[in-house]
């Protein structure tokens, strides 16, 4: 299935205006002789003193010595006519400490670049601003906090660049009023909400020709504007901000100058407006990743200068205009995640003979094509995953022989795969040809030196696993992702992983393999993510998978293996360890608490005995919230090419159903113990796990009690402890977890009532039954007065033992107090002797049964206050 191209149209910011080219041509060309004049002893010292306030890890200023002249120091340029220093590129140098203000002293300084470093997130110095002969200043990546009102003196200023510094932010844009010469502006990443006047205030600059406003939380373009005076604007960039309203027409004030449009991840809504195609000159316009509606505009074709169009991941329907088939300039269309209908023909390509990258996928058309059509494009990348192109294979692919990415994955392709298809591919890095009906021998794929990725999932491949893996035509592979899984591949995994150490991830789950885990597969130091399930694997996991150091997630459940290693303890970087229905027998080793990473721990349905493990507690990513960004989990499930993603999934049964995991894996942290011959109490310490979501250690000889200070799981959204021998009352703290839409506590000797909460009471009462001692809603069953009263503290709270003793001696005092009253009056008083002697036989037995009570938990006090 075809991913989001969101990785790379949606940082191409990051590579667009940067002067590379200007700056480069200074340092291969620098030459020490070019004259006689020597570099300004004032300037020196100013730069010397600069050095001394930075810390230089690169030593990229190990040049700088007293004993040199300055002009020929790395990274400083001289105006040779006079001496002075004019540019300083201390760019992507890895330097921090502080920037002194020795930089005054530089009075010729025309170019200073300090993008790229490691000033810890400290201010923009403001003495920038009395730099008056600047007329290019790059600080982006690097600083933090407010933009100094005194850049706003730089009038000779014409390119300034804070881009990428996400803790910088201003608090109004009125000092920008003093750049009269501002040529290119980058504010990417600065926090820009706090000016509502934004766009007023930079339409005023007549010389501005590039603006880069990338994520800086916009929240308006003015819609009701109706003229805009940005009259030199050829790139604008106002990519992912919070507009969330129609695109509006002062766009169309934009006709004679507008190169760029970039306004991807909007929240834009309505039709594409009339207004865009005013812009004549247009070449790239990215309006992916919002939600316009409505047909694709059949102006489009009046474009004639475009090259690139992102209309992607939207709602627009209706079916493709003809007319894109004019753009004969257009390199780059992306049409895919819409609700585009009907069929492509050969006539929407027609004059495209340029393009390179199409991505159509997961778009409900249809590609039909005549069968002997040869395209007028030679494409680079065709993503056109889960749009119907078979049964038949497409012989056009013959004709592209600069194609490095193919995503045909979910097409209605059937039948054998053709017998030129496997030589075409020996040039092409990405392939994606899953949930189709392909059938091939694997011992027919042939994978040239350039292939990265091949995935083959949920087809019909067949024959001998190492009839493939062991072929000596592709020894000298560089495969970093193979999925294999769901096929009808057979035979004994082989001994020739030597030849594959470049995979990352390897899935070759759900087929008919054989025999046992080779020790040869330790070979295959670079990979994350190893998933065998679904075979008929047997005996050990070698313990040489321990040189896969890098490996994040194991997954050989559904198979016939034997018992969980000691040195899985050794596998730190594991996040997801699937094991269940493996037939493993023993003991949980305590090693698997070293896992401190690790997210899902899945041993259900195996033979595993004694008790759970009361270390777990040590598994600090299910105790406590994230130490590190979420990306980093994702990006070891993925792999990206181009605009494609290869994104590993795990079946989980986090609800008592199983389940499909991908980019949502990340949210996921489980135990299932569930289904095991596991004995003992459940240890109390895995109430410290308060980031845990869902936790089955059901069907076990559990013993003892729920533990007390379960309701401290505040995250918990599933419990199942169904099936075991529990006993004692349900813990009042469970009443605290509001997040539960699961819970079963069948079938265990659990007693008293159910505590009162929303949650606990909303659960079908099948979820409590097999509980002979339970009561209480929503079992049909009421709970006595001593039942009740063994279940009386307040919800979701445990009195301690000092406030319980407090309260029992109460009663007792006031009981004695109560009875001498009343029998006092009874010994002098003859008529209200005889009528209360007359109705003790009514009452006697309720008397005994609260004497009883009352007893009881005197009783239960005193042997707690023994403890």
């Amino acid at each position: 299935m075809a991913a989001s191209f969101a990785t790379l149209h949606h940082v191409l910011f990051l590579v667009w205006f940067l002067p590379i080219a200007f700056s480069l041509s200074f340092f291969f060309f620098k030459a020490e002789s070019i004259s006689n004049v020597s570099c300004n002893e004032k300037d020196k010292q100013a730069l010397l003193t600069l050095k001394r306030g930075l810390t230089d890890q690169e030593h990229v200023l190990s040049s700088w010595s007293d004993h040199k002249d300055c002009c020929i120091w790395d990274r400083v340029f001289c105006d040779m006519k006079i001496g002075r220093v004019s540019e300083l590129h201390l760019n992507n140098s890895r330097l921090g400490g502080e920037i002194s203000g020795s930089l005054l002293q530089l009075e010729h300084l025309n170019y200073l670049d300090l993008r790229g470093n490691d000033f810890n997130h400290t201010p923009i110095p403001t003495f920038l601003g009395s730099m008056g002969n600047l007329t290019h200043l790059d600080i982006s990546d690097t600083f933090s906090g407010l933009i100094p009102h005194q850049l706003g003196n730089l009038s000779r200023l014409r390119y300034l660049s804070f881009g990428l510094n996400y803790g910088l932010y201003v608090d109004n844009l009125r000092w920008m009023s003093g750049l009269s010469a501002i040529q290119i502006l980058d504010l990417n990443a600065a926090d820009l909400h706090r000016e509502v006047d934004w766009l007023q205030i930079m339409s005023k600059f007549p010389s501005l020709s590039e603006l880069y406003l990338f994520d800086c939380q916009l929240d308006s373009l003015n819609p009701s504007l109706g003229f805009v005076n940005f009259t030199s604007l050829r790139v604008l960039e106002l990519s992912k901000n919070h507009f969330n309203h129609e695109i509006p027409n002062w766009f169309s004030n934009l006709s004679t100058s507008l190169l760029e449009l970039r306004l991807y991840n909007n929240s834009l809504k309505g039709n594409i407006p009339p207004s865009i195609f005013n812009l004549e000159k247009l070449e790239y316009l990215d309006l992916g990743i919002n939600s316009l509606n409505g047909p694709i505009p059949s102006s489009f074709g009046n474009l004639s200068r475009m090259r690139t169009l992102y209309l992607d991941q939207n709602q627009l329907n209706g079916t493709i205009p003809k007319s894109l088939g004019l753009l004969s300039k257009l390199e780059t269309l992306f049409l895919g995640k819409n609700s585009l209908t009907g069929t492509i023909d050969e006539r929407h390509f027609g004059k495209l003979s340029k393009l390179k990258n199409l991505y159509m996928s997961e778009t409900p058309l249809f590609f039909n094509v005549n069968p002997n059509w040869v395209p007028p494009f030679q494409l680079s990348s065709a993503s056109m995953g889960s749009i119907k192109i078979g049964p038949n294979f497409p012989s056009w692919l013959q004709s592209q022989k600069s194609l490095s990415l193919l995503d045909m994955s979910m097409s209605g392709i059937l039948g054998k795969a053709p017998g030129w298809f496997w030589n075409w591919t020996s040039n092409i890095t990405f392939i994606n040809l899953s949930n189709n009906h392909i059938e091939c021998d694997v011992s027919d794929i042939f994978l040239g030196s350039t292939v990265q990725v091949l995935n083959i999932a949920n087809n019909s491949f067949y024959g001998p696993i190492s009839s493939f893996l062991c072929q000596k035509k592709i020894r000298k592979n560089k495969l970093k992702v193979l999925d294999a899984s769901n096929n009808l591949l057979s035979g004994e995994l082989s001994h020739c992983w030597k030849y594959w150490q470049s995979l990352i991830h390897l899935n070759l789950g759900s087929n008919n393999l054989v025999g046992g885990i080779p020790y040869s597969m330790g070979a295959l130091v670079n990979l994350q993510s190893l998933r065998l399930q679904k075979n008929s694997i047997c005996g050990d996991i070698p313990s040489s998978l321990k040189k896969c150091s890098n490996l994040r997630l194991i997954d050989t459940g559904d198979n016939h293996l034997s018992i969980i290693p000691l040195w899985i303890g050794e596998m730190t970087n594991l996040l997801v360890l699937r094991l269940r229905s493996s037939e493993f027998k023993g003991y949980i080793p305590q090693q698997i608490c070293q896992l401190s990473s690790l997210r899902v721990l899945d041993l259900a349905n195996n033979s595993l005995s004694g008790s759970i493990p009361n270390c777990l507690k040590n598994i600090s990513a299910m105790a406590f919230p994230d130490s590190y960004d979420i990306s980093f989990f994702s990006m070891s499930f993925q792999y990206l090419y181009i605009n494609e993603y290869y994104v590993e999934n795990v079946q989980l049964v986090p609800k008592g159903k199983e389940m499909q995991y991908k980019e949502n894996l990340k949210l996921v942290r489980l135990i299932d113990l569930s289904s095991n011959k596991l004995s003992g109490s459940i240890p109390v310490e895995i109430s410290d796990l308060s980031e845990l979501r869902f936790l089955n250690l059901s069907r076990n000889h559990l013993i003892g009690k729920i533990p007390e200070k379960i309701g401290s799981m505040k995250e918990l959204e599933s419990v199942d402890l169904s099936r075991n021998h529990l006993s004692s009352e349900i813990p009042p703290s469970m009443s605290n977890l509001t997040f539960l839409s699961l819970l079963d506590l069948s079938y265990n000797n659990l007693s008293g009532r159910i505590p009162s909460s929303t949650q606990l009471q909303s659960f079908d009462a099948l979820r409590y039954i097999g509980n002979p001692q339970l009561c209480g809603d929503p079992l049909p069953k009421s709970c006595t007065i001593e039942e009740q009263s063994l279940n009386k503290s307040p919800i979701g709270n445990v009195e301690d033992d000092s406030e319980n003793s407090n309260f029992y001696i109460g009663m007792g005092v006031g009981f004695a107090t109560g009875f001498w009253a009343i029998c006092g009056a009874l010994f002098f008083n003859r008529t209200w002797r005889h009528a209360y002697f007359r109705s003790a036989d009514e009452i006697k037995d309720w008397i005994y049964v609260t004497t009883m009570i009352k007893m009881n938990l005197l009783e239960k006090l005193r042997v707690c206050l023994s403890k």
